[in-house]
Parts: C-alpha cells; structure tokens; sequence
C-alpha cells in the first residue's frame, strides 16, 4: 500500500467496537495483524500454521499465536490477495476485524484509496506442478496445474432460494474489485439462533450479512449478483488460499464445505511446497531449491551429500549450486592433518550433485530415481578447496537424449575457478521404488 489508512467498526461474532489501520510494510514482511490492545503489540503473521480454520467457529477463520487470536480475518486477507498486496501491516485493536458489510468491498475501497505501490523486488508465488487435494465430510477441495489462477466452486443446500450453484472464474485484479469483492456473507435462518446461543453474531444484522429463510432472502438490499451465495464462497477460499504467503498459480476445484477445508487445502499445498520448493517469481524462469528440496530430489545423506542450497534452476538448461566447505567434514580429518584441503575428487562429486539436481528436474518423481555417473571428461583442479570455502557450481546442459545427459561444470571459490569438468551422467530407477 502507498498511504496508511484506518477504518472503525464492529467485529461481526464479537460486535466488540474496533479499529483498524493499515499500514505500508517493506518487501518481503507479508501481512502482519498485530494486536495494539494486547502487552507487547503481538504481530500474527497471516500463514496458515497459524491457522484455526473451521475452529472454533467453522464460519470463519481464526489466526493464534499464544494468547493473542484474530478471528474472522478471510475478508481482509481476501481484499489484499485480490488487489495483489502483498505487504502489509494491520494494527487492530481487539480480537476481530470489524465488519462493514458482509463483503470485502469496504476494505477494496478502503485500499484503492489508499493506492498500491509497486516494489521493486520480484515476486514469489507458488507454481503448482501436480495435482493436490483434500476431501473430508463431503468438502471436496483440489488444485491442479493452470497457467495462471483459477478458481471453480459448487455449494449445495436444501433450501430452493440456493440449491445447487456452479461459478468457474479465471482471477485478476479487475475480475476480483468488479465481480467478487461484493459478494457478502450469509446464513440459514435455522442456523442463527443457533448461533447467538454460541456467543457469536453479536454484530451480524440485515446491514452485513443476508439471511435465507424458508420463505424468502432478507437482506438490507436486494442481491448483489444471481450466484451471490457461491461468489461469497470463492472470496472466502481467497482470502483463505492467502495463508500460504503468496499468490498461487493453479486451478482451485471446491465442491461445499468453508473455512475448515479451506485452511486444510492450504496445509496440504504448503507440505507439498516444502517438498518441492518450486517457488518462482512472475517473468523468472529459474528457481530455487533449499536444503529440505534437495532432500528431496537427491538420494543422498550425509556425510555424501555435497549441496547445501541451489540459487538458480533453469529448466532444462542450467544449474547453480552452493555448497558451503567446514573444519567439520569428515574427510578433512585425513586428508590432510595440520593442512586441511578437499579432496579433489569431492568436488567433483558435489559438481556432479549440483548437475543432478537439474538432471532430475526433468523427470517425474525424482525421488523414485537415481544419477549414475558414466564418465568425466577434461577435468582440471586450479585451486585447492580450504575450510571456510563457498563453492559455486555453474553447470549447463550440453546434451539430453532420453536418460542420458552431458553438462559441462565450473566451480568457483568467488571469483577464482577452482575446478571445471566434464560430466556424463544417466539416470536408473531407484532399487525398491513403485
């Protein structure tokens, strides 16, 4: 956001009276509620391991961390996501941000007053490459490869004034403040003497929520739109799907259910995203693999595993490797005492690991595979490797036929290259693996 900006009311369970203001926040920091009214200002980040999704309320979704707790959060987070914030602080003042009317337009309008400004590091979003899926008391949720980002739902209730409704959105900005960011909440009739018995509602009237009865839909205003009810329901996946910290690119399937299956979505895409870590940024065509990734992707375990991070992966094309060189190795208690050097064959290997890396890229299940080195060719060794050491692999892709590969390799300690070779490699089905 360009310009801090604030907004009073009541909390729609709590109907405690309360302020919001937002604030710009620096590239990088996320979306932050911090709670002013609480003993050292405590900052939820807005990340699904937080997430109450489903409790204590199924209705909304619920941030905690110790004793501080924000509940119904998924209109302002939905508000951001849909604007493409992905900075922001937000102070509040009690348990709950206040509720205008039922929608997240008043916080749109509230942000487009305030202006979207552009950083200028790159963004991070998270690239679904297989598909995902939750499926629990007849929520169905599922997220499949799309080149850009889709969301199709269908609710389903008893009652004729909804019934069945089916809504399948391609989402941008404009899409988002046009044809979703109004769409409020609602409830059966039946269900909300219910819950004013639980203690929540204590701010919900026909102003900021439309109730279905038997009969009739009775709302301050007329509906917004003719599937109001199920583009209600895709603001709060969004809001939800905010959790995991950045954008997604994939095709959201839900089928009933709210919050609850919402947050478990996000849960199992996060695990997945910890597993593969194929986090990229719009108009980038390389990413990044840490140490968990790897782990992933190579059969190695220490003490051979010789790659602490990669920096860039370029599909099908390069690889750029760390590996950080300690007094701690094992093989520097041999070789040799009182002059410690890498053996020069080790760092072959951990070139060779960098290129396996981006061999195994290519194909399907890397952890079902393994790299068997063929050959290696025009290997030279300019510069001993000593404790303290960052070796930098630069490895591009010569040749791929079939599983067979030929990548040529650099290894720098800065500036100075320290090894280069050439490497022929080929990839086997790992002994035991379906």
């Amino acid at each position: 956001m360009a310009e801090p900006v604030e907004i009073e009311g009541r909390g729609l369970h709590s109907g405690v009276a309360t302020k919001l203001r937002f604030l710009p926040a620096a590239a990088g920091s996320g979306i932050r509620f911090i709670r002013v009214d609480l003993p050292g200002r405590p900052a939820l980040p807005a990340r699904v391991d937080l997430a109450l999704g489903g409790e204590p309320d199924p209705r909304r979704t619920t941030l905690s961390m110790g004793p501080a707790v924000i509940g119904t959060v998924e209109h302002v987070l939905a508000a951001a996501a849909g604007l493409g914030i992905d900075n922001l602080d937000i102070e509040i003042d009690s348990e709950e941000p206040c509720e205008p009317d039922g929608s997240a337009r008043p916080f749109v309008d509230l942000f487009l007053r305030a202006g979207v400004k552009e950083l200028p590091d790159l963004r991070h979003y998270f690239e679904v490459r297989q598909p995902i899926s939750f499926e629990e008391g007849g929520a169905q949720r599922v997220i499949l490869p799309h080149d850009g980002m889709k969301v199709s739902f269908t609710i389903d209730y008893r009652s004729p004034l909804i019934g069945t409704q089916y809504a399948s959105f391609e989402l941008d900005s404009d899409f988002f403040v046009n044809d979703l960011a109004s769409a409020r909440t609602f409830a059966m009739l039946e269900d909300v003497e219910g819950l004013r018995e639980s203690g929540l509602i204590k701010g919900g009237s026909l102003a900021n929520a439309v109730v279905v009865t038997p009969d009739e839909i009775r709302s301050d205003e007329p509906l917004r739109f003719g599937n109001e009810f199920v583009r209600h329901k895709i603001l709060d996946l969004i809001g939800d799907l905010s959790l995991l910290g950045m954008p997604l690119k994939g095709h959201v399937i839900a089928v009933r259910g709210g919050h609850a299956a919402n947050v478990q979505l996000v849960k199992r895409i996060r695990d997945e995203a910890v597993k593969s870590y194929r986090w990229r940024s719009p108009g980038q065509e390389s990413i990044s693999l840490d140490i968990n990734a790897i782990l992933e992707i190579m059969p190695h375990r220490y003490p051979m595993l010789l790659v602490d991070r990669i920096v860039e992966l370029v599909d099908g094309k390069r690889v750029v490797g760390i590996k950080n060189v300690t007094i701690n190795e094992p093989f520097f208690q041999g070789h040799f005492p009182g002059h410690p050097i890498m053996p020069a064959v080790l760092v072959v290997e951990a070139m060779a690991q960098a290129g396996g890396v981006l061999l195994l890229n290519t194909v399907e299940r890397p952890e079902t595979k393994l790299m068997y080195f063929l050959g290696i060719d025009n290997a030279k060794f300019r510069k001993p490797v000593l404790p303290g050491d960052t070796l930098r692999f630069e490895l591009e892709l010569v040749n791929l036929k079939r599983k067979f590969c030929k990548m040529r390799g650099k290894a720098f300690i800065g500036d100075d290259l320290a090894a280069e070779a050439d490497l022929l490699s080929t990839i086997v089905d790992k002994p035991g693996a379906e």
